[in-house]
């Protein structure tokens, strides 16, 4: 199995009623801010360690588990809204950084919320780092009766018990599934992730399944519309330099098959007063796993500047 280079640490700090739990490396420091570090849609914050051990000096860096992910609840909620996220990530700098500009890093579902947070409170981040989260295609006023419709159908089917998340007789059935989702995944490194991103509950016949830490009312759409113009007014209030990173594999075009592409998503990025693109060779949507050194030096050298 991998061996952790940098161990992290483990906390929970209470965040609107919910108790969030967060991984810490490092110490803070007067001379550096602190790197944050927020996960994507179905991970959880362990999920930086690859990239923490890859990095060339010691910084103190917070990385929490979304609300209903890892090991921090969802608050017994049915369905997940977008906002929640901001006010949460604006509760754990108060804790973490106070009045200090943090170098904000997320990562897909993690990288649109950093962005629209560095939008809505751009005085406290100093540097901020986007990992393909590219935000959505643009959704029409006239699809709100169907959108609204499917949302309560699948809350419907939630508390049926029809959304349940995959569950595992062993640990090692989690690492194939992360396998087979990510094929650029090693077995170590899958092994390790497993572990943290699974664990043992037992089933109503006394047996034990490793179940995927997330709650399966993350699976229903959101009902709101997603409104483009609303994103670039929130894109073009960022202050702090942005590093926009993307994998060579095009995972966007493989998700939308046209609906929208890398074309619309760099013209969206073009409202971001001080945006630069990077591309990490030989990766895919999970960049940070297939290639960490690679996403390490990218993050060291934009937040030394």
């Amino acid at each position: 199995m991998y061996q952790a280079l940098r161990p992290s640490r483990s906390e929970f700090v209470p965040v609107r009623h919910l108790s969030y739990h967060v991984r810490l490396w490092g110490h803070p420091s007067a001379d550096r801010p602190p790197l944050v570090m927020m996960h994507g849609w179905m991970d959880v914050a362990a999920s930086w360690q690859f990239v923490v051990d890859a990095l060339a000096e010691d910084r103190f860096v917070v990385a929490a588990d979304w609300r209903g992910f890892g090991l921090t609840d969802g608050g017994t909620v049915d369905n997940y809204w977008m906002p929640d996220y901001l006010a949460d990530l604006d509760w754990l700098l108060d804790h973490y950084a106070g009045d200090t500009p943090v170098d904000l890093v997320g990562h897909s579902m993690g990288g649109n919320t950093v962005m629209q947070y560095a939008g809505v409170r751009p005085q406290r981040v100093r540097r901020l780092v986007n990992l393909e989260g590219f935000g959505m295609p643009v959704l029409k006023p006239e699809q709100a009766p169907e959108r609204f419709g499917k949302w309560i159908d699948e809350i419907k089917r939630l508390h049926r018990g029809e959304m349940a998340l995959a569950a595992y007789p062993a640990v090692d059935g989690v690492a194939r599934r992360l396998m087979k989702t990510n094929p650029r995944l090693s077995q170590d490194k899958a092994d390790w992730l497993a572990a943290h991103w699974s664990a043992a509950r037992p089933t109503a016949e006394g047996e034990q399944r490793w179940e995927i830490l997330g709650d399966p009312a993350h699976k229903i759409i959101n009902a709101n519309l997603f409104r483009v113009d609303e994103m670039l007014a929130l894109y073009a209030a960022i202050r702090a330099p942005l590093l926009a990173v993307e994998a060579s594999d095009d995972s966007l075009g493989r998700w939308w098959k046209g609906r929208y592409t890398l074309d619309e998503y760099h013209e969206r990025l073009k409202s971001v007063p001080d945006a630069r693109i990077a591309r990490v060779e030989d990766a895919g949507h999970m960049l940070h796993h297939d290639q960490p050194a690679a996403v390490a030096r990218l993050i060291e050298e934009f937040t030394a500047a």
